[in-house]
């Protein structure tokens, strides 16, 4: 599996339109300069017109493909982007150039935001060389110390989104530094949790093993070793990590040290959010694009 194919798979979906807040941003516009050339979706974007129209001339990107909505502030051109997400005008919204703390409470404002009633958290799908196929990693940007129920609900945003791009039932491993349930270890208890309430049918559409050591969730030769028997050992889709600390290093790890491509969003609102870095490449943030759409097609699956 490539993340290639996310872009051919969402050129297929038709009609797509990607609100933008806040576009007056040369990485922006060069993410849909690029989307666009591949006839990924549709553009609304929101800002300063002047601003814009110079960079998407610039860019030699006509209007076909975009319109300009005139903003005066970042709040307001947050507010108007996640306002057309939220009365399906758009599908997908995009971070453009504005800081995450506005965005954010755009989406969770009660009168015109995205809120579902579900935790919003990040789910970043990586395709790592001498692997075959995607490895997910949730959570690694949004919440800092979940609990068992944020969790779930972390498993459950990330199962979506791995059944919207093609994995019907993802194997998750619960990760922690050892594989026995240790009382001193919280991470080590809530996966134990997790894969019982999996087994129970609590958490459905997946199937669940934890705790489990990183090696043993992504190596077969590793999880043999240590005798471990079970359907997910060394075949994880999903890698549910404990906290941000440990999912910013493994996301990091696997693009700086892996060398890693990826592609993220924000699951849980009513639409996919894409909220890509000044430091993602542009690949990174045309893949999150492409997941997106791709996502917003089965998004209710």
């Amino acid at each position: 599996m490539k993340l290639e194919n996310l872009l051919d798979e969402a050129a297929k979906i038709n009609g797509k339109i990607v609100a933008v807040a806040s576009a007056e941003d040369e990485e922006v516009i060069e993410a849909v300069s690029e989307a666009i050339k591949r006839n990924l979706a549709h553009f609304l974007l929101f800002g300063k017109k002047e601003e814009i129209e110079d960079l998407l001339i610039a860019k030699g990107i006509g209007k076909d493909h975009v319109q300009i909505i005139q903003a005066r502030t970042k709040e307001q051109a947050t507010e108007l982007a996640v306002r057309a997400v939220h009365q399906n005008e758009a599908s997908v919204l995009m971070k453009g150039n504005v800081p995450t703390a506005i965005l954010l409470k755009a989406v969770l404002n009660k009168e015109y935001g995205l809120r579902t009633g579900r935790i919003l958290s990040h789910v970043a799908i990586f395709e790592v060389p001498g692997f075959s196929k995607f490895t997910i990693v949730t959570d690694a940007a949004m919440n800092l110390e979940p609990d068992l129920q944020q969790k779930e609900q972390i498993v459950v945003n990330a199962v979506k989104i791995a059944r919207a791009i093609g994995i019907d039932k993802p194997k998750v491993a619960a990760l922690a530094a050892v594989e026995i349930i240790n009382p001193a270890m919280q991470a080590t208890i809530d996966a134990a949790s997790l894969t019982l309430m999996n087994k129970r049918g609590q958490i459905k559409d997946c199937l669940i093993d934890g705790p489990l050591a990183l090696d043993n969730a992504i190596s077969l030769e590793a999880a043999k070793h240590k005798g471990i028997v079970s359907d997910i050992a060394g075949q994880a889709d999903i890698l549910l990590v404990p906290t941000i600390d440990v999912g910013n290093v493994l996301y990091k790890s696997l693009i700086y040290f892996a060398k890693a491509s990826v592609g993220a969003v924000i699951a849980g609102a009513k639409a996919p959010i894409v909220l890509t870095s000044r430091s993602d490449s542009s690949e990174s943030k045309l893949y999150s694009l492409a997941l997106a759409i791709c996502s917003s097609d089965k998004y209710n699956i």
